[in-house]
């Protein structure tokens, strides 16, 4: 089995925001196929809405193309502090073949709740606060497009509507 599908960018999914999770909503088989539909992507996270699950959930493994597995369940999650800001290159399952820079913080709290419902508090920096910031970003009804300039924007809706005139399923 290939996982879940992915919505791809204008699906109006993923302009919209998402309701929390409910306290003790059973997502074990969504997150299974979630992180199944992620690592075959083969991507680094994987927001709800992007597979049309319109929930405040996100997965996420920054280390597995490296070779160390760290996946978190990231349920009703918010961020609680930022620190500096950086540029980086970001890409996104939901727009295939394109990379944008985005100012994001450098350094966040990131809370949330897990999978056995417990309350969590990590301190992400780099590529993982980058990750978890963009997942955020999804749940919220926003994708990479809408945290670039407008000229910026216009550029890369150009490159992606070149790359694929006809989206994919």
């Amino acid at each position: 089995m290939s996982g879940l599908a992915i919505l791809c960018w204008p699906d109006p999914r993923l302009s919209t925001v998402c309701d929390p999770v409910a306290d003790h909503e059973d997502l074990g088989d969504l997150v299974r196929d979630m992180f199944e539909t992620m690592y075959n992507a083969p991507g680094r996270g994987l927001a709800a809405p992007q597979v049309g699950v319109m929930k405040r959930l996100f997965v996420m493994d920054c280390g597995w193309k490296e070779g160390d597995m760290t996946p978190m369940v990231c349920i009703n999650p918010e961020i609680t502090h930022v620190e500096g800001m950086v540029s980086g290159s970001e890409g996104c399952l939901s727009i295939p073949g394109v990379l944008a820079e985005v100012m994001r913080p450098a350094r966040i709290v990131l809370r949330y709740r897990d999978l056995d419902g417990g309350t969590q508090a990590v301190e992400l920096d780099g590529f993982e606060a980058r990750c978890a910031q963009h997942e955020l970003d999804h749940l919220d009804g926003l994708v990479t497009f809408d945290r670039l300039s407008p000229e910026a924007r216009s550029v890369v809706e150009q490159a992606y509507s070149v790359s694929f005139p006809v989206r994919p399923a």
